[in-house]
């Protein structure tokens, strides 16, 4: 009998049954809780105290008791759907409630009892329909009437009664207003608690909710990420394929046909074509190595960060013939850390290898001021960064920059050489 918008077959089963908690309103979730049960069982039992109590003591059949009944049966139906939107309603419904209360308690002898019980009922109900400051005025209204309800009734004639008995009359009528008061005010305590509890349970649960469906969105884009990582990484592998390893080996097959050629006609030439196929065949050999290791899962192979690049540098150096200055001196960090710091060195060596023409390299990987530093700069032709920033190695260097919460910057101008920095926050690494 708390809550309102309850459809009229559950109400039945309700009736019926006594089984199944009411719902509040339809902004509200319905009501499960064991303690939220407990309180409708509660009601239910004062008020049908409160009428074996107008009938059975004492039992007395006439228009007054028929009246007495009929009200506490108007009071118990109007908890079957409280007034929760409009404010008017709200008042109305509360006076109704404190007629059906008082009418009954002056004209047809409601018992001091009765009323007890039925305001006990009117505020609990008032927690579910005012905010606090009506609540309180629900509740001094409430204590006002059965106040003014026990101290009017009359006493007999002293006379008739020792004065002794008098003070004791007196004595129980305060007491009991004393002892309503508490239940009111105990009432008021307990339900506001159930509340602010269901309301706590509720944000859990929606909070619950709501990081399910976070969950499942991240999920779907962690696919769509995957997807098309790999959809980008095949892309690359495909035009690395096309304009390196291809072209070598196309190259290579027209230095073999003009052996061929030769071979009988004019044997130096021949061989000099063969030799020159013979080092394009290297250089893919080359290629598909480094290749390999730019697809490895995990390039430093239980090698240190500072060992990795030192031996990337020495490739380098092998296939380039360029002997790059170092410097690194970095901290321990954790590996998806020291992996993509290594994949960023690694693309910015092939880019140099493939495009810079450069005579020196220079590779710094530092730690100071919180910070860590990855500047890879060459002195070769360059280029302008506002025409060619969309190529795969320079967009993934940047998006592995990005991921560890720090940034890459690109330096470079025609003939003037490009320079890479990284700087990457440390105490987000560590």
């Amino acid at each position: 009998m708390f809550f309102n918008n309850i459809p009229s077959k559950i109400v039945k089963i309700l009736m019926v049954l006594s089984s199944r908690p009411l719902s509040w309103n339809s902004s509200m979730v319905s009501l499960t809780y064991p303690s939220f049960r407990l309180l409708l069982y509660l009601e239910w039992l004062l008020l049908a105290t409160a009428m074996f109590m107008e009938v059975l003591l004492p039992f007395e059949l006439s228009w007054s008791l028929l009246l007495r009944v009929l009200a506490i049966a108007t009071f118990s139906l109007m908890g079957l759907r409280l007034p929760m939107v409009k404010l008017e309603t709200k008042l109305l419904y509360t006076a109704l409630e404190f007629g059906l209360i008082l009418l009954p308690a002056t004209h047809h002898s409601l018992s001091s009892r009765s009323v007890f019980l039925l305001c006990l009922v009117l505020v609990m109900r008032s927690c579910l329909i005012f905010k606090r400051f009506g609540q309180l005025i629900v509740l001094g209204l409430s204590l006002l009437c059965y106040g003014t309800l026990l101290l009017s009734k009359p006493i007999v004639p002293k006379n008739f009664i020792p004065d002794k008995l008098v003070v004791m009359s007196w004595d129980w009528r305060l007491s009991n207003i004393l002892l309503f008061s508490l239940t009111l005010v105990f009432a008021l305590l307990l339900i506001n608690a159930l509340l602010a509890e269901r309301q706590s349970r509720e944000q859990l649960e929606i909070a619950h909710q709501q990081l399910e469906i976070t969950n499942q969105q991240l999920c779907q884009y962690a696919l769509r990420i995957e997807d098309q990582a790999t959809l980008q990484e095949r892309n690359r592998i495909a035009r690395e394929i096309h304009d390196g390893l291809g072209h070598t080996l196309a190259a290579q097959t027209i230095q073999i046909n003009n052996t061929l050629l030769f071979w009988e006609s004019n044997n130096d030439k021949a061989l000099a074509f063969l030799k020159q196929a013979k080092q394009l065949g290297a250089e893919a050999l080359l290629e598909i190595r480094r290749s390999l290791s730019v697809l490895r899962s995990n390039p430093l192979q239980g090698q240190s960060l500072k060992s990795a690049i030192e031996k990337l540098l020495t490739d380098f150096q092998q296939t380039t013939g360029i002997e790059p200055s170092c410097r690194i001196d970095v901290p321990h960090m954790p590996t998806e850390v020291n992996t993509a710091l290594y994949r960023i060195v690694q693309e910015s060596l092939t880019n140099i290898c493939k495009h810079a023409q450069a005579t020196t390299v220079t590779v710094r990987l530092l730690a100071y001021a919180g910070m860590i530093y990855l500047s890879v700069a060459d002195d070769g032709k360059g280029f302008n960064p506002t025409q060619n920033t969309t190529g795969f190695g320079l967009q993934g260097m940047r998006e592995r920059a990005v991921a560890l919460g720090g940034q890459l910057n690109l330096h470079s101008q025609l003939e003037t050489g490009c320079r890479i920095c990284v700087s990457l926050p440390l105490s987000k690494l560590l």
